[in-house]
């Protein structure tokens, strides 16, 4: 039948990318997230076991219909249903007839023998459900099999959201009632869920799933609306110009831009599945970069895989003079939770982005609090598993900045910088427009700067640094920079997962925290390096500096932790450039604290170390 992204053209490559990662006829289950039309489920029907969804229930029946019909026998009905139904030329009065043909309405949707055919024919099937002489598999089979042939005479343009004012010479056809296709093959086990994949995906068991999200604006229960009404039997109340059932029920948000991103990243985040398959097309929402910085971050680096797939899609007059149309078909076999890291939205300097692997591998395997002491940009407390984390930063800016991204709905926040882009003009090199934006900022008062509108600005800016004078105005330059994909793919995830856990966000001295740290307490201190001290923690921009007394009160707020029987790790730099910190060297010779030597960054001429008081 005639749908919007149906995957029959593109099935056969998706089963080859699984055939190319090993994966069929293993036994496993794939979870078939958006079914749709169930070309993908019935290609695959006989190599795995199937768990299918989609939120539409016509959808679901119809491929279940196509992925069972070929071991449909209809023994206790006693008779060939579809030579039965064709043998008669019965009609029925019913939704159809008085209100998708031009007889009770003048909706044109059918013509009126057919429309009643209709009738008869969905009245007749649910008959012999009733009577238990068709199973569920045969209800399917014939349901799906019904769609089918409502298609074919449909006065529609492919789609159900309206009609067409003339007959089409399609629509004047006598509806036959013809066996739905499909590969007439015996199937291995099939489970359906009617749901939101997003509610309901990390209860779903499989080893791969398949994601065909909608890729545009359409709303399918708005253009299949008619089909919904068939399955349900249900006779719902209509609008009147299209007759279309209620809507608001089968809305999604996967058909709205920006929240299908952050439905996308919440779903591969959550899911069981060991292996991903995503198709999704050019003429989509989300862009290819976003996808593949998505799936990079849940996927082992060597298993990413994007194939760009060019074939003819279904076209409508709207459509049909579009060219240069392809599919992408993305792979990604998933990394184990503990390995996923979420790198913070702000490019903050002395990120701790690149060493995550090295910190988390040296941190104790149980911490009940973490305290992030000198959080900054929050990259690596917000990969903590701790029951409890507390985020501290002394920049009451910065704290409020990271803050932001708990406190405002992550759809939200990325509407209010796309407001903010617009307003001003905003691009990368234009500092007409920056400069508009970022006087605004500064002009308002302290306590009604929005930390939003600060981050927009900092996009915009050299480097996206973040960099104050001394009365607290925003003065970092324009820059090359600019609100893109994979930023926008950094603020959803870091969003999901601050939101997600227990956080305390604290803006003091760090000496100032011993009331947050408690017996299973873990501090971790990630101080300006005093021999690479950088802009925002010069002494000059109307927050502290570091210097030697600043690193000696550290080392003594350590040595406490350290008596209280508190673990920490610090992270800290012996040398740069030549230069070696004495104060520090004294120090660890003073106490037995062990020192891990970090890998060398190339191009980086600084000697980094984690300094731990715990074996």
């Amino acid at each position: 039948m005639r749908f919007i992204g149906n995957k029959e053209l593109i099935a056969p490559d998706i089963k080859e990318l699984l055939a190319e990662n090993g994966l069929l006829d293993k036994g496993l289950t794939l979870c078939d997230a958006f079914c749709g039309t169930g070309a993908v489920s019935d290609l695959l029907k006989d190599s795995f076991d199937l768990v299918v969804n989609d939120s539409l229930k016509w959808c679901t029946v119809y491929t279940k219909g196509r992925v069972v019909s070929g071991t449909c026998t209809f023994s206790k009905l006693g008779f060939d249903p579809f030579a039965f139904l064709n043998s008669n030329k019965k009609t029925k009065k019913g939704f159809f007839f008085r209100n998708y043909s031009p007889t009770e309405s003048s909706r044109m949707y059918f013509m009126p023998e057919n429309a009643g055919r209709i009738d008869y024919f969905r009245a007749t099937i649910e008959t012999w459900r009733t009577r238990h002489l068709i199973d569920d598999d045969e209800y399917c089979y014939l349901l799906a099999s019904l769609i089918e042939s409502v298609s074919r005479v449909s006065n529609t343009a492919g789609v159900y959201g309206a009609f067409l004012k003339h007959w089409d010479p399609r629509a004047k056809r006598a509806i036959t009632f013809s066996p739905v296709e499909a590969r007439r093959l015996p199937h291995r086990k099939i489970h359906l869920h009617n749901e939101k994949i997003e509610d309901i995906i990390d209860t779903i068991d499989c080893d791969i799933l398949y994601l065909d999200p909608p890729y545009t604006q359409n709303q399918y229960g708005t253009q299949y609306h008619l089909l919904e009404t068939l399955v349900l039997n249900d006779n719902p109340p209509i609008s009147p110009i299209t007759g279309s059932r209620p809507t608001a029920p089968m809305r999604s948000d996967w058909s709205k831009d920006i929240k299908k991103h952050i439905l996308f990243d919440k779903v591969v985040s959550r899911t069981k599945a060991k292996h991903i398959i995503c198709s999704y097309s050019s003429d989509g929402f989300m862009s290819q970069s976003y996808i593949a910085a998505v799936l990079k971050r849940y996927g082992t680096d060597d298993s990413f895989t994007c194939k760009k797939i060019s074939y003819d899609k279904y076209t409508n007059f709207k459509s049909r003079a579009k060219d240069g149309h392809f599919e992408y078909l993305f792979y990604i076999r998933k990394k184990p939770k503990s390995k996923v890291y979420y790198t913070s939205p702000l490019n903050y300097i002395g990120s701790k982005t690149r060493m995550l692997p090295f910190l988390m591998a040296n941190m104790p395997d149980k911490i009940e609090t973490f305290v992030d002491a000198f959080g900054g940009g929050f990259n690596v407390g917000i990969n903590s598993n701790a029951d409890r984390i507390v985020y501290n930063d002394y920049n009451h800016i910065v704290k409020n900045l990271i803050e932001s991204f708990r406190v405002n709905e992550t759809y939200d926040y990325v509407q209010y910088i796309r407001r903010q882009i617009k307003k001003y003009g905003l691009e990368k090199e234009n500092a007409e427009t920056y400069m508009a934006a970022r006087e605004y900022y500064n002009a308002l008062p302290i306590e009604r700067r929005d930390p939003r509108l600060l981050y927009t600005v900092i996009m915009y800016g050299f480097n996206q640094q973040i960099r104050f004078n001394g009365g607290y105005e925003f003065n970092n330059p324009v820059g090359m920079r600019w609100f893109n994909e994979k930023v926008l793919e950094k603020l959803i995830s870091f969003s999901g997962a601050v939101k997600s856990k227990n956080i305390v966000f604290k803006s003091v001295d760090y000496a100032d925290l011993v009331d947050e740290i408690r017996p299973g307490s873990f501090v971790y201190m990630d101080p300006p390096y005093r021999l690479t001290t950088g802009a925002y923690n010069d002494g000059k921009r109307g927050f502290k500096g570091w210097d030697a007394e600043a690193e000696k009160r550290m080392f003594e707020f350590a040595e406490k932790l350290d008596a209280a029987a508190v673990k920490f790790m610090i992270s800290y730099v012996i040398g740069h450039k030549g230069k070696v910190n004495e104060a520090l060297k004294k120090w660890l010779s003073s106490n037995s604290f062990r020192v891990i030597e970090c890998d060398r960054v190339q191009g980086i001429g600084r000697n980094e170390v984690v300094i731990v008081n715990y074996a």
